[in-house]
């Protein structure tokens, strides 16, 4: 097994050093459960991805450019931030969709304080606790659940853990499977913005994004993508 560890300035840096590993690290992977079965792909064992300063704006700036003489494009399209924030932001979530980030980490539920029912999603409770008690290990915001293990595909983001450490908010997100080319990029950027805003209603700075994954990889399909890119040909 080989674990990677990346210490990257910003989720560009971050992005482009995943795929200069993965060409000399990652193994072939066989797919025979869930999406796309039958297919392969370039997979990392184990990756972790520490990144310095994540939040941008503006927002398109978080994303990877590929420059111009390269003839590709790039992994995530201008303005695709905008567009994806509501999906970790908010719960809404149409007729055909079994879940969204957002539905899970916004959605409303109560629970009993021994005195008073409280009414909250988990953005807004770990908002009030890391500003009543920022020294805590128990600050995790869960979009896994139970019965997933029913749905064909399950969120690939399973949970995002936090601490508040030198007056700065941490994010520690895991990711089950993660498509490298373009949702490691995009789904960071949301991440991050998610990040500012707790950030900013606890009233502390921005601080890094450790994000992990066993299963971080690139699809067949954009493999000469990645060899194009990091002159790997």
């Amino acid at each position: 097994m080989k674990i990677v560890t990346i210490e990257a300035v910003d989720i560009p840096d971050a992005w482009f050093q995943c795929i200069w590993n993965i060409i000399d690290y990652g193994f072939e992977y066989t797919i025979q459960h869930g999406s796309f079965v039958g297919n392969k792909r370039l997979e990392f064992d184990w990756i972790t991805t520490v990144i310095k300063n994540p939040y941008k704006e503006p927002y398109d700036l978080m994303l990877p450019q590929i420059p111009e003489h390269y003839g590709i494009p790039n992994p995530v399209c201008e303005g695709y931030v905008e567009q994806y924030v509501p999906y970790v932001m908010t719960d809404e979530k149409q007729d055909d969709e079994d879940y969204t980030y957002g539905e899970r980490l916004c959605k409303v539920f109560s629970y009993t304080n021994g005195l008073d029912e409280i009414f909250v999603s988990q953005i807004n409770h770990f908002i009030d606790l890391l500003k009543k008690t920022p020294n805590t290990n128990q600050a995790i915001m869960q979009v896994g659940d139970r019965t997933d293990i029913f749905l064909d595909d399950p969120p690939c983001l399973r949970h995002i853990d936090m601490r508040v450490k030198d007056n700065k908010l941490i994010f520690y997100p895991y990711f089950r499977s993660w498509d490298l080319w373009g949702g490691y990029p995009a789904n960071l950027a949301g991440i991050a913005v998610l990040q500012k805003y707790m950030a900013d209603e606890i009233g502390i700075n921005v601080g890094e994004i450790i994000a992990s994954s066993k299963g971080l990889h690139i699809y067949k399909y954009v493999e000469e993508l990645v060899k194009i890119r990091t002159n790997k040909l």
